[in-house]
């Protein structure tokens, strides 16, 4: 369907009584909910996410509408606010659904409504302020706050007209304290190592330059929850406006799309009261780290596997990938043998589960996740994805040959890259092609050449027990066609490992 050819009606709170019957929509009046959230960065995941999770929950809560704001783009604003925030989700699986979504009560950009966006902040009503604005929103260098940083060098001259997340978040503050409002809960919802203590942090350092009493009432006062979030979120595209205004009969300006998996934990520390999320799917923890260590190696582990192992065998998707009997069975006994023996998990969390669902979400066929780009940054995601797993095996005389194959399929990976002329997408592409180069295909050669990456392989790479496990995977892998990376991987599923044991 073309541009030209979308329905002429746009969606909005009139559209909603004459939507299909099919089509799911908020199951509660509008005019009664009340905003009780301020959220910065209601881009594509916080719509699909988050914003689903409290839409679920305001017919029984209806003090926790979402105001949205935009510190740069009006693009959010521009679409949504005709169609009074009123949005589309479509969770994409073999029989995909649609659900309008209207828990953004508010839209706003920051550069054109600075000050009613503080007036929102202000507002005794709202007492949580949550974030998805990236990494590099957070103006961060290291643990604490770059003070180089252009927008934190303007905000702290002019901290009454902020420009970034940060000084938003702190005169916001500074106004409730000058009128003696009790302060909102802070919550990043953003996939960041620690990301509420860093924003804590970085609010702190921020706000002793400007004044050190409302540091310390911050500090004092002021709750950062941690939190972990997880949904694939494919980005909006003419295909999906196409569909949804087929299927609605009115055109989304701004639709959404996501797998219909979704997690959110979050950990329970607020300050001015909270809604009862636990009522709508989301996981209330004191063990934030268990949850990410949980997806690092359950979710995040089998994805780098199946990238370097399936690259190899001339895969192009996940999907794909788990449709090849080998190279699923072995990637789901990795999971279930070798990588939860090693989770040291959180309370309460059900393990083998957790393996299911990831499966099924490796197994969508409407979720076209390529393994090309999955593979990307190898030198960086492999010593948090794997290598840990790899060390505790090891210490607890577990066996490794299995776990050795997915780091030995990204040495054969970097191998045929180098080869091939093709860029490498990673931090040591130089380093790596390199060594890829000059790799001959012998095991010994090849593996300690690699091997020498400190960044990547220390202190593991010390360890004898390691360094023999991983030549042996490299040469288990053969050439690398296709067809030796099978038999390899058939020979690892259906073996009893002893690489590596006591």
């Amino acid at each position: 369907m073309s541009r030209s050819a979308f329905p002429t009606t746009r969606l909005d709170r009139t559209a909603l009584v004459s939507l299909p019957t099919d089509i799911a929509r908020p199951p509660y009046d509008r005019d009664r909910i009340r905003i009780g959230i301020v959220h910065f960065g209601p881009g594509a995941f916080h719509r699909a996410h988050q914003a689903a999770y409290i839409d679920d929950l305001l017919a029984d809560e209806p003090d926790w509408a979402i105001c949205g704001v935009s510190l740069h783009s009006a693009g959010v604003r521009d679409a949504l606010r005709p169609q009074d925030g009123l949005y589309t989700l479509a969770l994409l699986d073999e029989q995909p659904s649609l659900r309008v979504i209207g828990s953004i009560r508010e839209l706003l950009c920051a550069p054109d409504e600075p000050e009613t966006v503080l007036a929102r902040l202000a507002d005794p009503a709202v007492r949580l302020a949550t974030l998805t604005i990236t990494e590099k929103g957070y103006c961060l260098a290291g643990d604490g706050l770059d003070f180089a940083h252009p927008e934190i060098v303007h905000d702290l001259a002019s901290p009454e007209a902020p420009k970034g997340a940060i000084g938003y978040l702190v005169a916001g503050l500074r106004l409730r304290r000058a009128a003696g409002i009790a302060p909102y809960t802070v919550l990043s919802c953003d996939n960041l190592a620690d990301n509420g203590g860093r924003l804590r942090r970085a609010v702190l350092q921020y706000a002793e330059r400007i004044d050190a009493d409302l540091a310390r009432w911050i500090a004092s006062e002021v709750a950062f929850p941690r939190s972990m979030v997880d949904s694939i979120t494919p980005a909006t595209d003419d295909n999906l406006r196409s569909r949804v205004a087929a299927q609605l009969g009115v055109e989304d300006a701004w639709p959404v799309q996501r797998e219909p998996y979704a997690q959110w934990v979050v950990e329970d520390l607020f300050c001015n009261g909270r809604p009862a999320l636990e009522r709508v799917g989301v996981t209330m923890s004191g063990d934030i780290d268990g949850y990410d260590r949980a997806k690092l190696r359950l979710l995040n582990a089998p994805h780098s596997a199946l990238a370097y192992l399936g690259s190899l065998m001339g895969i192009e998707t996940v999907a794909e990938a788990m449709r090849d009997p080998v190279l699923s069975a072995f990637v789901e006994r990795l999971m279930r043998r070798h990588i939860v023996p090693s989770l040291a998990a959180p309370e309460g969390f059900d393990a083998p589960a957790y393996v299911d669902a990831i499966l099924a979400r490796f197994r969508n066929p409407a979720i076209q996740h390529r393994l090309s780009q999955i593979a990307w940054d190898g030198s960086q995601k492999l010593p948090v994805r794997l290598l840990g797993t790899l060390a505790d095996a090891l210490a607890a005389g577990r066996p490794i040959d299995a776990l050795c194959l997915p780091v030995a399929g990204w040495m054969h990976f970097v191998r045929r890259q180098a080869r091939n002329g093709v860029a490498l997408v990673d931090p040591l592409a130089d380093v790596l092609s390199g060594i890829g180069r000059a790799a001959t295909g012998d095991a010994w050669h090849d593996a300690d050449a690699f091997l020498g990456l400190d960044a990547v392989f220390a202190p593991l790479s010390g360890d004898p027990r390691f360094a023999e496990a991983l030549r042996t995977a490299y040469a288990a892998l053969g050439d690398a066609t296709p067809a030796a990376v099978s038999r390899a991987l058939a020979q690892a599923t259906a073996s009893r490992p002893v690489v590596g044991a006591t």
